[in-house]
């Protein structure tokens, strides 16, 4: 097993430095929030495209992942809470409806479906959640999963998966949570 992290990482490494450079520039370029504000999106950018490539690699998101990305929150909320309450529980708030928006959502999809989506995306959108807050986590999900369905319906007509083959999802959720941010929702 450490072989194949060992592995992983090796492969994962030299990708993750572009895109989430680009994206936490843009993010920093189109967006109007406080300094709080942004450093969230940016930690979602990043761990978000974490979620996205070892999803791509290995189809699932590990718990490991997303406890570090609960404790990635925690740190980031924790410093506002002596420097300003008020703005501290506005955005634990718009957080904690975001998670469970988020989770909400997930969770009914996952329960419908009868393991037709993973655990571990109904985790990953979650604590994403907590970090695109109630205005954007909505949008996410809808881009995400308007995406991940075209892209689904393509490759059956093109005969490259079939009915029954599983896409990794997380991408086009991270997709979705860059275009939620950059297009649709409200400020954080």
């Amino acid at each position: 097993m450490e072989k194949f992290q060992n592995r992983m990482l090796r492969q994962f490494l030299p990708y993750v430095g572009i895109p989430v450079v680009c994206a936490a520039i843009l993010i920093r370029l189109v967006s109007n929030a406080d300094a709080f504000a942004l450093l969230r999106l940016e930690t979602v950018a990043v761990l978000g495209y974490a979620a996205a490539i070892l999803d791509l690699k290995t189809k699932q998101i590990t718990n490991g992942l997303i406890l570090l990305m609960l404790g990635a929150w925690a740190l980031l909320i924790t410093p506002m809470l002596y420097y300003d309450v008020a703005a501290a529980v506005a955005a634990l708030a718009d957080s904690v409806c975001g998670f469970a928006m988020g989770g909400a959502m997930f969770l009914l999809v996952y329960l419908i479906s009868r393991n037709g989506l993973g655990g571990g995306d109904v985790k990953f959108m979650a604590v994403s959640g907590l970090y695109l807050g109630f205005g954007r986590t909505v949008p996410a999900i809808l881009f995400g999963s308007v995406l991940a369905a075209l892209t689904g319906l393509a490759l059956l007509l093109c005969k490259k998966i079939g009915r029954k083959d599983a896409i990794p999802l997380a991408p086009f959720l991270y997709i979705g949570m860059l275009l939620a941010v950059f297009f649709g929702g409200a400020p954080l």
